[in-house]
């Protein structure tokens, strides 16, 4: 069943030295199906995306997170720790094929909210490109308000 809950996504990218920080706070629904977690949430002019909606989906049994993006563009990314996953990636100005490889995953998820961290590195044709980590607090809507 789902529940609405309130999102905070912290995003980090280290591009050419250069360090990013990107925080978004969101409502959406969450739940899980079979032994997996999904955060679902509709992207907004502040994002670059709106009309798009995400969904991603922690896989706990196989340590990989993916994160799939329709609607006004269509993206997928794959994160799993230790592997490199060929995956495309939307921009807003066009699509492109990237590699991604999965660092690092930890997760506190339950049935009623919590946080799941993930870091993973992105290249074209195997030169890298971005290092990003983002962390996500999935919180009951009625525990927490969105400002």
């Amino acid at each position: 069943m789902k529940k609405d809950v309130v999102i905070k996504i912290t995003g980090t990218q280290i591009a050419q030295g250069d360090r990013d920080v990107v925080e978004l706070i969101t409502t959406g629904q969450f739940c899980r199906r079979n032994k997996s977690y999904y955060i679902m949430y509709e992207e907004s002019e502040a994002t670059g995306f709106q009309g798009a909606r995400t969904t991603l989906r922690f896989d706990p049994t196989q340590q990989r997170v993916t994160m799939s993006r329709h609607g006004s563009v269509e993206s997928q990314l794959i994160v799993e720790k230790g592997r490199r996953h060929q995956c495309n990636y939307e921009t807003g100005y066009g699509s492109m094929t990237i590699g991604v490889s999965g660092d690092e995953i930890r997760s506190t998820l339950t049935d009623e909210g919590g946080n799941i961290f993930f870091r993973y590195s992105l290249d074209l044709n195997t030169a890298l490109t971005s290092e990003n980590q983002v962390d996500i607090i999935v919180s009951p809507a009625n525990d927490a308000k969105v400002n």
